[in-house]
C-alpha cells in the first residue's frame, strides 16, 4: 500500500489530502458521521464502517493511506483489526479511538504499529489537527522514498552527477558524515546543486528512513520561517486558531535542510543556537519546552566570514555549523564534467518528454567553451530550452540560447589593440628638438646639427613653440 502516484506531481513529491483515503471505523453511526464530515471537509476520499468485518471487505478492494479504529467494536475488536491492516497495508496509518483508554490497550495499539490515539470524547479540532500531522508524515515518508528510489537510479554518487578530482573529494567528504549527526554547512554557488548534496548526506546514511524536511530561509518572511521551524500554540498570535507543530519537532530523528541559511534573521539565528544546544524548542507563545531529536543540515552560497564581519551572521552559530563544510566546486572549475552532465540531462529530459535527442559536436564545444555562472541549473535550463524549441533529433550549435553562444563567441574573439592617440606633425617636431636639447644639455648648436636643420631655422621653432627652458652654449647670432 501506498499513497496513489496520483498524489504526485512534477518532480518532487506532493502528498494532497484530496488522493488520500480514509477509513473510519466506529460501531456508533453518529461518530462516524461527525468524522467524515471532518475529513471530507479536509479533502480525504473517506470509506466508513460499522464493524471489522465491514471494513476488511473494503480493505480487500480499496488501498488506505489512514485509518481511524475504535478499539472497542462488536466481534473482533479494533486492535484485531489493527493488526489485520498491518499485515495486509503495512504503510497504512493508524490512528486509534477510545472511550476506555488503558495504559496496556494503548501500549498495546502503539507497539502493534498505531500512529496515534484520541481520547472519547474528543473535540473535533483535535481530530483535524491528528489528521494533518499524519498527512504531513504521509508526505515527508513519500518524498524519502521516491528520493531513495531516484538516488538509486542514477549516474555518479548517490545521484550526483561528476567524476572530476573536485567531485571525488566532495564524495569522500559526503561518505564521512553521512552516518554522523554533526550539524553540515555546505558551501557553493549558486545550482551548484546544495540541495542535492544535502539529500546524498541524508539518504546514504543510516538514518534514511527518518524524514529530509527542505526550508528556504531565503523566500520566507522571519515571522512565517519562525512558525514554521518551532511551532506556535493556539492565541499565540491574530490567526493562530490553533496551535501547529514545528518542523523540529515534526522530523523527529530525521534532518531539517535550511537552504541560504545567511538571509536569516539575527534574532531567529539566536532562537535556533539555543535550541540547537539544548536540544530542545520553545513554540511560539508557548512556555513549556519541547525536546528535539533533528539533524541540521545548513546551505549558503555566501561568503559567511564576512556576513560574520559585516555583523549579519552570529559567529557562534556558524562554528556551531561548520563542524564539516564541504564546498561544492562551480562548473567552470570541473569542466570535465560537462560531458557526463550532458548526456545525463539529455537523458532525464528525454524520458520526462518521451523525445529522444543527442547533441552535435559542435554544440557541445560551445556547452564545454561557456562559463555557466547559474552552474549545473544553468546546464540544465539550457537544455530544457534548447529541446523545447527544437524539432531536431540533434541539437546543433545554432538550437542553444543566444547569451551562450554569444558569450562564447565574445571570449574566443583577439582582443583588438587599443587604438594610439593620433598626434600631429607639429606636436611630434616640438616633442624631438625637447628631446635633443635633453639629451645634449641644452647645446643648441648641437641640437640643430642632430635634427639636420639651420641654427636660424631651430631658433625659430624655439621662439614659435615658446621653448624657453634651455641655456646651453648660445648660437650665433643670437
Amino acid at each position: 500500500m501506498g499513497v496513489s502516484a496520483q498524489a504526485i506531481t512534477g518532480d518532487a513529491a506532493f502528498v494532497s489530502l484530496h488522493y488520500l483515503s480514509l477509513l473510519i471505523v466506529d460501531d456508533e453511526r453518529w461518530i462516524r458521521e461527525s468524522c467524515k464530515e471532518v475529513a471530507e471537509h479536509m479533502g480525504f476520499k473517506v470509506h466508513t464502517a460499522e464493524n471489522a468485518i465491514m471494513a476488511t471487505r473494503i480493505l480487500e478492494t480499496e488501498s488506505i493511506d489512514v485509518a481511524l479504529l475504535d478499539i472497542r467494536l462488536p466481534g473482533p475488536d479494533g486492535l484485531e483489526l489493527l493488526l489485520k491492516i498491518k499485515k495486509q497495508q503495512p504503510e497504512t496509518e493508524v490512528i486509534m479511538m477510545t472511550a476506555h483508554a488503558t495504559v496496556d490497550s494503548v501500549l498495546a495499539a502503539m507497539k502493534t504499529g498505531a500512529y496515534d490515539y484520541l481520547r472519547k470524547p474528543f473535540n473535533l479540532e483535535e481530530l483535524k489537527i491528528l489528521l494533518q500531522r499524519v498527512t504531513d508524515t504521509l508526505r515527508f515518508s513519500l518524498e524519502n522514498r521516491i528520493t531513495r528510489e531516484h538516488l538509486k537510479s542514477n549516474p555518479g554518487y548517490a545521484g550526483i552527477v561528476g567524476r572530476s578530482p573536485e567531485m571525488e573529494k566532495l564524495y569522500r567528504m559526503i561518505a564521512k558524515v553521512a552516518s554522523s549527526r554533526h550539524p553540515v554547512l555546505i558551501q557553493g554557488e549558486n545550482g551548484t546543486g546544495k540541495e542535492m548534496v544535502a539529500r546524498a548526506i541524508h539518504f546514504t546514511g543510516e538514518f534514511c528512513d527518518r524524514p529530509f524536511i527542505p526550508v528556504d530561509c531565503g523566500s520566507m518572511a522571519p515571522a512565517f520561517l519562525e512558525s514554521e521551524l518551532f511551532g506556535y500554540i493556539k492565541g499565540a498570535f491574530s490567526g493562530a486558531v490553533r496551535s501547529k507543530e514545528g518542523l523540529l519537532s515534526i522530523v523527529n530523528g530525521g534532518t531539517i535542510f535550511l537552504d541560504e541559511i545567511g538571509e536569516m534573521p539575527m534574532d531567529l539565528q539566536a532562537k535556533l543556537l539555543r535550541a540547537l544546544y539544548e536540544k530542545e524548542i520553545r513554540p511560539c507563545g508557548g512556555l513549556k519546552p519541547i525536546p528535539i531529536n533533528v539533524r541540521i543540515i545548513a546551505a549558503t552560497s555566501r561568503d559567511m566570514d564576512i556576513a560574520v564581519q559585516q555583523g549579519t551572521f552570529r559567529r557562534e552559530l556558524l562554528m556551531k555549523l561548520s563542524v564539516v563544510s564541504p564546498r561544492i566546486p562551480p562548473l567552470r572549475e570541473r569542466k570535465d564534467d560537462i560531458r557526463l552532465l550532458v548526456d545525463h540531462l539529455l537523458d532525464r529530459i528525454s524520458r520526462a518528454t518521451a523525445v529522444r535527442r543527442t547533441i552535435s559536436h559542435d554544440a557541445m564545444k560551445i556547452l564545454l567553451a561557456y562559463d555557466w555562472p547559474g552552474n549545473v541549473r544553468e546546464l540544465e535550463n539550457c537544455l530544457e530550452r534548447s529541446m523545447a524549441l527544437s524539432s531536431s533529433p540533434v541539437l546543433n550549435a545554432a538550437d542553444l540560447p543566444a547569451q551562450v553562444q554569444s558569450a562564447v563567441v565574445q571570449a574566443n574573439t583577439p582582443a583588438k589593440p587599443p587604438k594610439n592617440k593620433i598626434i600631429s606633425l607639429i606636436e611630434l617636431e616640438k616633442n624631438a628638438i625637447i628631446n635633443a636639447l635633453n639629451q645634449l644639455d641644452g647645446d643648441k648648436l648641437m641640437t640643430a646639427r642632430m635634427l639636420g636643420i639651420g641654427k636660424t631655422t631651430l631658433y625659430r621653432k624655439l621662439k614659435e613653440y615658446g621653448i624657453t627652458d634651455y641655456w646651453g652654449p648660445p648660437l650665433n647670432g643670437e
